[in-house]
């Protein structure tokens, strides 16, 4: 689901483009627009509580912290925030490409949980745990992106023409 928001959001941003919206008339606009609105969806799991039983929430997110790693709790937290300022960064002309780089730091931080989900069948919102084949091209797709975004940042738009929030 979460990878369809990413590359559904990234052709109907680019499609607005081609209807004549300036601010997506590349395609790494296009997607750092789209993994921001993913982002949004990644991150809410970090603060819905655990009564929530709809999608998945805090505590199925502390479920996929490896045991060696302490304060389970405080990390979902922590990459829920990093997550939204990930998605603040990517809709910002001036910091999108530090944003994406940051964004690929943090996908490569976290394919331990992911890792350690898959593994130890954690599952989410009370349904099936996402199996390995399937969360570690997600997370490259997640990386690849992030690294596009960045790195064509300064070539997919001019400054001088556009504003910082355009």
């Amino acid at each position: 689901m979460i990878p369809l928001v990413l590359i559904l959001g990234a052709v109907g941003f680019r499609a607005l483009g081609a209807l004549g919206v300036r601010r997506f008339t590349t395609w790494p606009v296009a997607a750092a627009h789209a993994m921001a609105v993913m982002l949004l969806f990644t991150a809410s799991a970090h603060f819905v509580p655990a009564s929530v039983t709809v999608m998945p929430n805090h505590a199925d997110m502390a479920r996929m912290v490896p045991p060696f790693l302490p304060y389970a709790d405080a990390l979902v937290y922590l990459t829920g925030v990093f997550e939204l300022l990930g998605a603040a960064g990517l809709v910002i002309t001036a910091t999108r490409k530090p944003a994406g780089y940051a964004l690929a730091a943090l996908f490569v931080a976290l394919l331990p949980a992911n890792i350690h989900a898959a593994v130890a069948h954690v599952p989410f919102a009370g349904g099936e745990a996402t199996p390995l084949w399937q969360r570690i091209p997600e997370q490259i797709l997640y990386l690849a992106v992030a690294l596009w975004v960045a790195r064509t940042a300064n070539t997919t738009t001019t400054p001088a023409k556009e504003s910082v929030l355009v």
